[in-house]
């Protein structure tokens, strides 16, 4: 705004405004942005009288910049000899630079601050609130209990009267709706800065970063801090910005020119923020078709070699509220518990995208190769991130029983806590998977399927086994209810499981359950015992009558009567395929089993070593290696190998 400029250029000038201990010694770099932001515009004196001082950056002190003892400084102010110079477009840009980078360093924390005392009111409302209901069922026979309460109210009136007065204040004058106008404006400038340099290509580089974590923080801001009274769905043109950004955010969260690990960090768990309201996910699915289908292949590009959890966490969110019992916004068996905080994003209701659920379909169905690889890296992270799960809390369960008295550490728990998610939302990724795209597991014309339905199968018999048996470890130490473990629990991870088994064993053709089935029951972990847990029958005997047992008919909230139905069908299939398969089949003799399982029968030579395992081993190891397991020559082939008869 020109009309405001000089008066703006005289303001900045005091020697004192870098000297605040928020702006002038918190950051280097903004000092910097101030001396060149405040360089005089004057003519210069003769060239013999001019004074040059060519300082680094790093060398600057307080009174270089700001002048001491005769010497002006770097900060020389506005003069007064120049009071009509007209401010050029270089100068308001400078400016502009300034405002958004003071916003990034220093003005988005200073606004987060005041959020505090929004949740201490509500603190003390409902305190205020339960001592009243208190001082309402107290008996008239205890007036020193009553006493006790009616001090306990007064205080907390009071409190909340000084709070509430305090938050009026602060939403008068720091969320106010020309203060929510103002954060909007900086949004939609480094949108179209953003929107503009990436349309030149090479600008790109250049642009700052702060750019994009003021674009991100503007919008959280806008999003979380500022009252209900000002709704940010009442800000012009709020639907189109919103659209903006999720371009933004999809194109530029797998960008290769963003080679910043803290950019790229943020720039993913702002676009798994934002997949999680519905109104910013309805924002996702109006962006252009090319760009959404390019996002999803960002998505699903394989997990090795890049940070996979928070892409992984984006499909899990796309998908919750469609996958077996998985409706739910917080645990069963967290629902007496106080939530840390109600508006974090994995509180959210459930809100599917069906839409880009529909273009992953399209992607894995057409692309067998990266279907094939990135099914490949969820299986491995699923066995890596379980397998490590397993192993804290053996840790932890050996720590705890320990006579001497110990804690265990805090982050360990928190590790351990992170592992177990990650599992079940692998879990979920898969369901996913199998219930759009089936066949890349039942059609065993694809060359991958069939090795794929094992290695799931043998994961899936693992986490059975693991979870389910009697006295275990994992219900010794879920029964602990160690703090930081809270989400450690049979449901998440049981009926994450039982939804892909229901899916191939039970909504599957008759061909791709016939085929599900013969892999589950010939993977040599599988136990009917496992399955039968699901429902609460098999050995409750070996419980104790005081333990409480799990099945998935207590939790008539979170899984319909038709997912029962369909679990109990799967049970009955099963039962009978294990006792025409314990009918019909032979144990094979020791010389003729793979030495890498001791599981299944040699099926497999190697060209040119003549080595031999069987097919799902051979299979899964030149996914990732293309080494002989006994001599280290490379493989150049792989034969059906069937045992000659014997003389």
């Amino acid at each position: 705004r020109p009309s405001g400029a000089v008066a703006m250029g005289g303001a900045l000038a005091r020697p004192s405004w870098l000297s605040s201990p928020t702006l002038g010694r918190a950051n280097r770099f903004l000092s910097t942005a101030a001396v060149s932001l405040m360089t005089p515009r004057r003519p210069l004196a003769p060239p013999e009288k001019v004074k040059v001082r060519t300082l680094a950056v790093e060398q600057r002190t307080e009174e270089d910049i700001e002048g001491s003892h005769g010497n002006d400084g770097l900060l020389l102010g506005r003069p007064l000899e120049e009071p009509d110079q007209p401010i050029t477009e270089k100068s308001l840009l400078e400016i502009l630079d300034g405002v958004v980078m003071m916003y990034n360093l220093s003005v988005h924390q200073q606004l987060g601050k005041m959020v505090v005392v929004s949740d201490d009111v509500h603190e003390y409302a409902v305190a205020l609130k339960d001592t009243e209901e208190k001082i309402a069922r107290c008996p008239s026979r205890r007036p020193d209990i009553l006493e006790e309460l009616q001090k306990s109210q007064k205080v907390f009136a009071e409190k909340l009267n000084h709070l509430s007065r305090r938050l009026a204040w602060i939403n008068a004058t720091i969320y106010s709706k020309d203060k929510m106008l103002d954060v909007y404006w900086l949004l939609r400038v480094c949108i179209r800065t953003i929107e503009h340099a990436d349309s030149t290509g090479s600008l790109f580089a250049f642009m700052p970063e702060f750019y994009l974590n003021v674009a991100m923080n503007s919008y959280s801001a806008l999003k979380n801090y500022f009252s209900p009274s000002n709704c940010m769905e009442e800000l012009p043109g709020y639907e189109d910005t919103l659209a903006q950004l999720a371009a933004i955010l999809a194109k530029h969260f797998a960008d290769p020119r963003i080679v910043g690990t803290d950019i790229k960090d943020s720039l993913m768990q702002a676009l798994a923020s934002y997949v999680c309201y519905p109104q910013s996910l309805r924002a996702v699915e109006r962006i252009p078709e090319e760009q959404r289908m390019a996002m999803m292949r960002n998505l699903l590009a394989p997990y090795e070699q890049r940070p996979w959890a928070q892409t992984n966490w984006i499909l899990v969110r796309l998908w919750r509220g469609c996958g077996f019992g998985y409706r739910y916004t917080r645990l069963p068996h967290l629902l007496k518990t106080k939530p840390e905080d109600a508006n974090l994003p994995s509180l959210q209701k459930p809100c599917p995208s069906l839409l880009l659920q529909r273009h992953m379909a399209e992607l894995l169905s057409q692309d067998k190769d990266m279907a094939a690889s990135f099914l490949n890296s969820v299986l491995n992270q699923l066995n890596w991130a379980f397998s490590e799960f397993i192993g804290m809390i053996q840790e932890i369960q050996q720590a705890a029983e320990r006579p001497e008295r110990n804690f265990v550490d805090t982050r360990q728990l928190k590790v351990c806590a992170t592992c177990f998610d990650l599992s079940v939302s692998l879990l979920r990724v898969l369901e996913m998977t199998i219930t759009l795209v089936p066949e890349i597991f039942l059609d065993w014309t694809r060359p991958s399927a069939e090795l794929l339905l094992r290695r799931l199968a043998q994961l899936l018999n693992q986490v059975l086994n693991r979870v389910t048996a009697e006295r275990n470890l994992f219900d010794r130490v879920v029964s602990l209810r160690l703090p930081g473990l809270e989400s450690v629990d049979h449901y998440p991870i049981l009926v994450a499981v039982t939804g892909i088994l229901v899916r191939i064993l039970v909504d599957s053709n008759k061909q791709g359950i016939s085929r599900a089935a013969s892999v589950l029951l010939s993977d040599p972990c599988f136990q009917l015992r496992s399955i039968q847990y699901l429902l609460g029958e098999g050995e409750v005997g070996a419980i104790g009558a005081d333990s409480k047992h799990f099945s998935l008919h207590t939790y008539t909230d979170y899984i319909s009567t038709e997912e029962e139905q369909k679990v109990e069908q799967m049970l009955t299939l099963l039962t009978e395929e294990s006792k025409q398969a314990a009918a019909s089949t032979a144990p094979p003799s020791e010389d003729d089993l793979c030495p890498i399982c001791y599981a299944h029968s040699i099926s497999a030579i190697f060209k040119p070593c003549s080595h031999k395992s069987c097919k799902a081993c051979i299979n899964q190891h030149l996914m990732n290696n293309k080494d002989c397991f006994f001599c280290k020559a490379t493989i150049t082939g792989v034969d059906d190998y069937t045992k000659p008869a014997s003389s």
